[in-house]
């Protein structure tokens, strides 16, 4: 498989059709049948922590890349415009290091909102108060 095109739905189909990436926004989850033809279907999760998906003529590019490294097949693939382009195989230890970092990055992200929340609730508890002193 050389392409792959983008079809959005509510809900992922249970049976896939190879060269289709199908995206439900709903669930934030993207689902496709691995690129090298094993016939194993791949499930994405989209969001800020996890893969961002862009659209452009309606080719898909999702990152960052496709690495199945729980499957038999191992493949490693990026989804650019609506291309599959082949990625180098990873060592068992690149593999733990990249779940790492992911990680990392995950923890990071949700330490930052969890402040931002703060900050949040901070200044809405200073605008009610105002409003309270102000009669608005």
């Amino acid at each position: 498989m050389n392409t792959i095109r983008l079809e959005r739905v509510q809900y992922i189909p249970k049976l896939l059709s190879p060269g289709i990436l199908y995206v439900s926004e709903r669930y934030s989850v993207a689902g496709h049948l691995c690129a090298c033809g094993c016939g194993n279907k791949v499930m994405t999760p989209l969001g800020r922590t996890e893969w961002a998906l862009s659209e452009k003529d309606g080719w898909p590019s999702l990152w960052p890349s496709i690495g199945n490294w729980q499957l038999p097949c191992r493949s490693h693939y990026i989804i650019s415009h609506g291309r599959i382009n082949w990625a180098g195989a990873w060592t068992e230890a690149q593999v733990v290091a990249g779940r790492r970092a992911e990680e990392h990055r995950r923890q990071a992200y949700y330490a930052e909102k969890s402040q931002m929340d703060v900050l949040a609730k901070i200044w809405a508890w200073i605008l009610r108060e105002l409003r309270k002193l102000f009669g608005s």
